[in-house]
């Protein structure tokens, strides 16, 4: 059940949306109502929406400490890569309520590292009001001041979080806006105007009625993360479909999801504000990745099954008087298997960029 504050923010975002929709001239492009039904003013992810069991819908790092344990030894791997800089940093983008950003931490902590200087950068400020201790917390990546990055960015199910555009092929390709009806209750609705270019990407044909993404924002945002690393890699995990085409074929509600109460929530234009609202990744529409993996393979190729071994080891020889450390251990077993899990997490991409 929505709380008084959930409800009056997804009044406030319907009444937002409402003044766009007027100040576009009676319809607005859909990436600029995903953005304000996301992260405007009255936005979910402004509000109280966020991941975690306690949250909306889980995510890797909140399965348990194990993939941010992997991740850590990715970043250790990184910083011998790129030469142990001394400038070396961990920037993470879009990092929640910083569960991962906890669990790297743990695992420094834990291996007697000093680690290096994390920062979280998140949008939402109840989010990053719950960062841990030890993190340098920030609303986004302008707070450098153009100071270049050496290091490593990572985002976890970011890119299917930003706003994105949406296009119908109805004898030919076009693209949804959304308006308001006129009467009593006013509702929002879509409508579809011409396109103005076709991107390359872009099937030439498609069934009547088939609908695609266009990120154009989410392959700004590598372009743009890219050009900010003076050297290092920009690592990113989310759920991905190789080429636009595909998901013309595919009934638009397996890609376009909507997400509230770790349930799927309503139609898109129908509770702005109050629930998360997502889509499949087009990799064909992203700049060109130097690394290109599942996540089954990321976390395998970084360890993950030794960890599990360790933990089944640490737990045979507490079993007959367990620990908390040791029942931590032997839940690594139970996490492995939802982040391997081919037909879940496990098949979730880990695209790489180097700089």
């Amino acid at each position: 059940m929505p709380s008084a504050a959930d409800a009056a923010g997804a009044a406030g975002a319907v009444t937002d949306i409402r003044h766009a929709i007027d100040a576009a001239g009676g319809a607005l492009r859909f990436d600029r109502f995903v953005s304000l039904a996301l992260y405007g003013p009255h936005g979910f992810y402004t509000g109280e929406g966020r991941a975690g069991r306690r949250g909306d819908f889980l995510t890797s790092p909140e399965v348990g400490p194990l993939f941010g344990t992997v991740v850590a030894a990715w970043i250790a791997a990184e910083f011998e890569r790129q030469g142990r800089p001394d400038d070396f940093e961990v920037v993470e983008v879009g990092a929640g309520p910083g569960t991962l950003a906890r669990s790297i931490l743990a695992q420094w902590r834990a291996a007697g590292e000093p680690g290096h200087p994390y920062t979280a950068v998140e949008a939402g400020e109840l989010q990053r009001a719950a960062h841990p201790d030890g993190v340098h917390s920030a609303a986004d990546l302008d707070h450098r001041d153009g100071r270049p990055i050496t290091g490593v960015v990572i985002a976890n199910e970011l890119l299917d979080n930003l706003p994105f555009r949406l296009l119908v092929f109805d004898g030919s390709w076009r693209e949804a806006h959304v308006t308001s009806s006129p009467g009593e209750p006013e509702r929002l609705l879509e409508v579809l105007l011409p396109l103005a270019e076709r991107p390359a990407w872009l099937p030439v044909e498609a069934p009547h009625g088939a609908r695609v993404p266009w990120q154009e924002s989410a392959a700004e945002w590598v372009t743009d993360t890219l050009g900010r690393l003076a050297t290092g890699r920009l690592l990113c995990f989310d759920y991905v479909t190789p080429r636009t085409a595909e998901l013309a074929t595919m009934p638009w509600r397996e890609w376009l999801r909507t997400y509230r109460g770790h349930e799927r929530g309503g139609h898109y234009l129908t509770g702005p504000g109050d629930q998360d609202v997502t889509t499949q990744v087009a990799l064909d529409q992203l700049p060109e990745p130097d690394v290109v993996r599942t996540q089954e393979q990321f976390l395998r190729r970084w360890g993950i099954d030794d960890l599990v071994e360790e933990g089944r080891i640490a737990w045979e020889a507490a079993a007959a008087a367990p620990t908390v450390a040791a029942m931590k251990m032997r839940s690594r077993v139970r996490e492995a298997e939802a982040l391997l899990d081919p037909t879940g997490l496990g098949a979730f991409l880990a695209i790489e960029w180097a700089r």
